[in-house]
């Protein structure tokens, strides 16, 4: 998940999930399937002229219905829009204007946000006379697409980009970190959230989030500043009676994980890992955000000498591809080592921003490359010419190969290990890019 969020907004029928699902086939979208987790399809991770961005879906608008269903949709919607950074508003152009789309543009005027006008649906032989009328709504030049017929969809997202913020904020310059505390319902969030304030800070103020159902509260430890966010439970699907319910929930969850520069992922000591967590886990590893698994209820755990580490690998091994983020073991009723977390959280912030310099990055691949040879796939073998770190937050680096095609996603997970050996990075998931190197043999 990017740090830039792009809303899909109108009343029903329109074609926005027609949208969405070209999009996420698409090419120009970046889809990881993270082992073990199941995707809730409300949003993907997309690339458009190297720019990344997160598109989300939401249910059908009717501002003025009295339905239950339609109300949580309303709500899902609500969240979508005050925490996305551009809202692209879905129309008919089959249908034409309508009082619900004269409705829900009252609506999204209120957001303050750049909005853009789609016209789906569109027969491009008769375009004039199908765009012209949208321009009453006062939103700017419409844009006409076929979702269905693939057409209009890159001068579409050429506009979306035009509004994206250019730059994003300057991680390595802040002096305020952000902590998102999430989980299943009932593992303790709140009461952690408790402790933490009650027994660790000078308390700054206490923001209420309007629309995102989460408080920020600001505190100060030892000379930094902290911003903590207590977020609602993520339910099973199966838990509840209507979908839109579970992702208006994983929603704020997700805005939660998306602002955040730091992520406290808390289980129950008395359950292990959940297939809920897992997928919880998931959406924070995918955000490439810095993560510690705080174990809560660890009182209530009947203790041997060798139970502490018997259970952290039975939680790293449940979740296997955070293997990365350290477990630490506490109560937040009785405050067991809670005084330990901030500690833990400077630590993988740190390591989410460290940098390694190219000279010594490149040393250490090219110990990696003769420790174990990279693969032969149909008789031809990888060749990885030098590395760079093009970012931080998470630590991201470039590989310039001879062709991509040739890198095994076992030799990229050795060499992910090995950089960890080398260089630390606990707590925080690493990015890998690969470039073919010009002039090199062709894939």
């Amino acid at each position: 998940m990017t740090d830039q969020l792009v809303a899909i907004v109108g009343r029903p029928n329109v074609g926005k999930s027609t949208f969405f699902n070209k999009i996420a086939g698409r090419r120009i979208s970046i889809v990881k399937d993270t082992p073990g987790v199941t995707r809730d399809r409300i949003y993907v991770d997309c690339e458009w002229l190297g720019r990344q961005f997160t598109l989300v879906d939401t249910g059908g608008l009717e501002p003025k219905s009295d339905d239950m269903i339609l109300r949580e949709i309303r709500k899902q919607a609500q969240i979508a829009i005050d925490t996305c950074d551009v809202i692209l508003f879905f129309l008919d152009g089959r249908m034409g204007l309508t009082a619900d789309d004269e409705d829900v543009a009252a609506l999204l005027r209120k957001s303050g946000k750049p909005i853009i006008p789609v016209i789906n649906k569109v027969d491009f032989s008769g375009l004039e006379d199908s765009v012209y009328e949208f321009y009453a709504l006062g939103l700017g030049d419409p844009v006409p697409i076929s979702s269905t017929n693939m057409l209009g969809l890159g001068d579409l997202l050429d506009k979306v980009l035009s509004l994206l913020p250019q730059t994003a904020k300057d991680e390595e310059e802040k002096s305020l970190i952000e902590i998102a505390v999430v989980g299943r319902p009932n593992v303790g969030k709140s009461s952690l959230v408790n402790r933490i304030l009650g027994q660790e800070r000078t308390l700054v103020s206490d923001i209420a989030g309007t629309t995102r159902d989460a408080i920020d509260s600001q505190f100060v430890f030892s000379g930094q500043t902290y911003s903590i966010i207590d977020t609602a439970g993520i339910r099973r699907k199966k838990s509840i009676e209507e979908e839109s319910i579970e992702r208006y929930s994983i929603l704020r969850s997700l805005d939660a994980i998306r602002r955040a520069d730091v992520v406290l992922m808390l289980l129950n000591a008395e359950d292990g890992v959940t297939e809920q967590d897992t997928k919880i886990a998931g959406f924070v590893h995918e955000a490439g955000k810095p993560c510690i698994l705080v174990v809560n209820k660890w009182d209530l755990v009947e203790k041997d000498t060798n139970t502490m580490e018997q259970k952290r690998r039975e939680i790293l091994s449940g979740l296997k591809f955070m293997d990365y983020a350290p477990v630490l073991f506490i109560s937040a009723l009785t405050g067991q080592r809670v005084q330990k977390i901030l500690e833990l959280v400077n630590s993988v912030y740190g390591m989410a921003h460290k940098r390694v310099s190219t000279g010594v990055l490149n040393d250490i691949l090219q110990d990696i490359q003769t420790a174990q040879q990279p693969p032969f796939i149909g008789g031809r073998q990888l060749k990885i010419y030098y590395a760079t770190q093009q970012g931080v937050a998470p630590p991201t680096f470039v590989l310039f190969v001879n062709s991509e095609e040739l890198m095994h996603f076992t030799y990229e997970r050795y060499i992910e290990n090995q950089f960890r050996k080398a260089f630390g990075f606990e707590g925080t998931p690493l990015r890998f890019i690969l470039r073919n190197k010009k002039g090199s043999e062709s894939a």
